[in-house]
């Protein structure tokens, strides 16, 4: 069975990622993209469905582990009682091949390792055949994936899988590097550990270095930003919002969702937290992806794309993939990419007007598809979508929806006005006040005091914390301070927010789920626009102690069973948490840098 999601830390080389057990298991990899077919799966599975595992050959060892510094190179620590042993993991950077590199080195007395390796290409479907090269390098060949494996020490070929023991002594070091090309291709070139781990260690402590935030809690900014740079498609800019798929946001239910894909919706967030920390390269890379995705016609926006804009995310099930903690199904692709999120105009536009502001080279493709944008939502901003919790089910008013139609109706006039910009200003105007006056009209609910989740309705959602973010009311407008009152009254459990109750099915599927980690980031900026410092800063020390012992966080978080569920680690989760840091830091900022001045 797989370990605890918080048991996994992660590697990424901006192509892929992934992720290694506080055991030594290589349970996930995805090859040669995030999206790609995995040829370790046993995080769904089994070790069966391929893994790499090397540890002590006791079952008694003692483990820690770290990341070296503010950089992806992973070192675990095994102590037995007659020596210790550190192996450091990384996916090397900036080569043509991916490859994945694990290193031995002894550091007291003699320890016996072992280690097992099981490729399985296809999602864990399909046995490659295995042959030895000239070289002694093993080469494992499946239809158009080749992986080749390079050092380990003596090994034997049995059951389908390569296993060795050797023992490892002080100051010995034992390397091992496996690497992805297509079969058609020759196989790379043997190439030293050593080299590859100083190229890699360098570049992530320069690009670390490169972070301007400086406060309190700088460590883990400066991490999340890290967590935010592995998971960009380096070839195109595009951020995938988790390297996994399928991890459940409730141990054995079926919402277990494939994220391995760039979502329009995590833009407005993702460019500010880059350009706060000054990495304003990585911000016009995003912007540029984000333009090339959007493009075309309006009327087929989609809430997400591939990592290079693709359009097609077909969903399918893996029926063969038993399912973390048998949570069925596995899922590939995701067909929320169809779905109307109308939500995801405004976040467009937020993002390209912040771009703007934060002194992006300007566009002038941009604004002609801001632009054709805004014409269509005209169109269609008052029709039911199916929302930012992309619900699958009859589409409903969702009252976010509204307001970020507004955003976008908002963030278009600032932008035309502020940078001088053509567009017809007062038909934008008085459509930007008829949405605003609707939303405060039917998505507030006078007996709850609160704005509810979809019109006319009585449930409350906690993406509604976002309207004195983005600058739809002040956070001091007795609606907004009813509605963070009324979410953290009937939301919140053990101090943490739910989405919206998870008691009540929202989608046909069974209900039930763990707490959202990013609304509770978004409540503490709450409080911070309310004056109230010190529970902010209470609810975000409490967030960050939520963190796994490498500084990850899911998706969400089930504070009974004290367990991280869902896909790991998450965009969203780390981008919250920078963004509520610098907003502790920096009274009001980012926030009100997204809201302007505040609506009337």
């Amino acid at each position: 069975m797989a370990a605890r999601i918080e048991d996994y830390a992660l590697i990424g080389d901006c192509r892929s990622a992934a992720l290694v057990s506080c055991e030594g298991s290589v349970d996930w990899l995805c090859w040669p993209r995030f999206d790609s077919d995995a040829c370790f799966a046993a995080l769904l599975g089994s070790p069966a469905h391929g893994r790499w595992l090397v540890r002590p050959a006791t079952e008694t060892a003692r483990v820690t582990r770290r990341y070296r510094g503010l950089t992806l190179v992973l070192e675990t620590q095994f102590e037995t009682d007659e020596g210790a042993a550190t192996l450091i993991d990384f996916l090397a950077i900036g080569r043509d091949h991916p490859r994945l590199v694990r290193i031995v080195k002894g550091s007291r007395g003699r320890v016996a390792m072992m280690s097992e390796l099981v490729i399985r290409f296809g999602y864990g479907a399909v046995v490659p055949w295995i042959t030895h090269l000239e070289d002694g390098r093993l080469r494992a060949i499946a239809g158009p994936d080749m992986v080749t494996v390079q050092g380990g020490g003596p090994s034997l070929h049995e059951d389908q899988r390569t296993a060795s023991r050797f023992t490892i002594t002080a100051g010995e070091i034992v390397a091992s590097v496996l690497s992805y090309s297509p079969s058609h291709l020759p196989p790379p070139a043997p190439i030293d550990a050593q080299e590859l781990l100083d190229e890699t260690e360098a570049f992530w402590r320069n690009w670390g270095g490169r972070c301007r935030y400086k406060g309190p809690w700088e460590d883990a900014v400066v991490h999340s930003h890290v967590v935010l740079k592995a998971l960009t498609y380096g070839p195109t800019g595009g951020i995938v919002a988790s390297p996994t798929t399928s991890l459940p946001e409730l141990i054995g239910g079926q919402r277990n969702w494939d994220y391995r894909f760039c979502w329009l919706r995590d833009a407005t967030f993702t460019l500010l937290s880059l350009m706060n920390a000054g990495y304003y390269d990585e911000a016009k890379a995003w912007r540029d992806w984000l333009l090339r995705a959007a493009a075309g016609t309006p009327t087929r926006l989609q809430p997400m794309h591939g990592v290079a804009g693709e359009r097609r995310l077909t969903e399918w099930e893996l029926p063969w993939l038993p399912g973390y903690e048998e949570s069925r199904p596995v899922r590939i692709g995701n067909a929320a990419h169809g779905q109307l999120q109308i939500d995801v105009f405004g976040e467009i536009m937020d993002a390209m007007h912040q771009a703007r502001r934060g002194g992006l080279e300007p566009s002038h493709e941009a604004w002609e598809l801001q632009r054709a944008l805004i014409e269509h939502l005209e169109t269609i901003w008052a029709k039911p979508d199916e929302g930012i919790w992309e619900i699958r089910a009859r589409r409903r008013h969702f009252t976010h929806s509204k307001v970020m139609a507004w955003v976008a109706l908002d963030r278009a006039i600032r932008s035309a006005e502020q940078f001088r910009l053509g567009g017809p200003l007062e038909r934008w105007r008085a459509l930007r006040a008829r949405v605003h006056e609707e939303v405060c009209r039917r998505g507030y609910n006078t007996d709850l005091g609160a704005f509810v989740q979809c019109y006319g309705g009585k449930t409350l959602d906690a993406s509604l914390l976002l309207l004195p973010i983005v600058g739809f009311l002040p956070a001091d407008d007795d609606r907004v301070r009813g509605t963070v009152e009324a979410i953290q009254k009937r939301l919140m459990v053990d101090g943490l927010v739910l989405r919206y109750d998870s008691a009540v099915t929202q989608d046909g599927l069974p209900p039930g789920e763990g707490a959202f980690l990013a609304c509770s980031f978004w409540l503490a900026d709450n409080l911070v626009l309310l004056g109230r410092q010190k529970e902010a800063r209470a609810l975000f020390e409490r967030l960050l102690d939520l963190r796994n012992d490498v500084g990850l966080l899911a998706e969400e978080y089930d504070p009974r069973a004290r367990r991280h569920l869902g896909n790991f680690p998450h965009v969203f989760s780390h981008v919250a948490l920078a963004d509520t840091a610098l907003n502790l830091t920096k009274t009001g900022q980012p926030a009100r840098q997204r809201s302007q001045e505040a609506a009337v």
